[in-house]
């Protein structure tokens, strides 16, 4: 199975802490890091491509790609395999500049990875574009259907659970009624039969 490369959309890192303590800040949706330099050392031949800039009202000296892009040449990526988008704040614009990055061809395999939360509204705005992209979800947050059975035991857990819901459910809303996607609920499944299961 060949791909011509990874796209990882941002998230994962924090670039104002990064800036303020001298050391890679990776927070609760690094997994995006961890797993995408895993997959380009499985796929030697795919270009690793990172989008996310800098989504702070505050400061903007730096982007997410910025960190990234370090992180990734510790774990050994070389530089001629990256590819760095550093002006998106948000996922329509992650979508909307990494095209204009890769200029996908038709044929081509990619392979999207971000969280599975945030997958659908990802996979969503991929389809709209017509850029095709295989999903690779990580950062997993419960462990199946029985968590909705299940209490947490630590409510400020449920809280965070709450908050991450509550994120990608009014994201998906006003990307429906904006236009920016086609369905309220994007499958986050692949239409490429030869699709990673993952």
């Amino acid at each position: 199975m060949t791909h011509a490369g990874i796209i990882v959309l941002g998230g994962g890192v924090d670039p104002e802490m990064t800036t303020a303590r001298g050391t890679p800040a990776i927070n609760s949706s690094g997994a995006r890091i961890v797993v995408a330099a895993e997959l380009a050392h499985r796929y030697p031949k795919a270009r690793l491509v990172y989008v996310g800039g800098n989504s702070s009202l505050r400061s903007a000296n730096s982007s997410e790609a910025d960190v990234a892009e370090g992180i990734f040449k510790n774990l050994g990526i070389r530089e001629d395999r990256l590819l760095l988008e550093r002006k998106s704040r948000n996922t329509d614009e992650n979508v909307r500049f990494s095209m204009q990055l890769v200029n996908p061809q038709p044929g081509e395999r990619w392979l999207l990875v971000t969280s599975a939360s945030h997958l659908p509204r990802a996979m969503g705005l991929f389809r709209k574009a017509g850029f095709t992209v295989d999903p690779y979800p990580v950062d997993w947050r419960t462990s199946g259907w029985s968590d909705v059975y299940t209490f947490q035991s630590d409510w400020m857990t449920g809280i965070g659970l709450t908050d991450t819901a509550a994120h990608e459910w009014l994201g998906l809303i006003a990307y429906r009624l904006t236009g920016r996607i086609d369905e309220l609920l994007p499958s986050p499944k692949s239409t490429n039969p030869d699709a990673i299961a993952h």
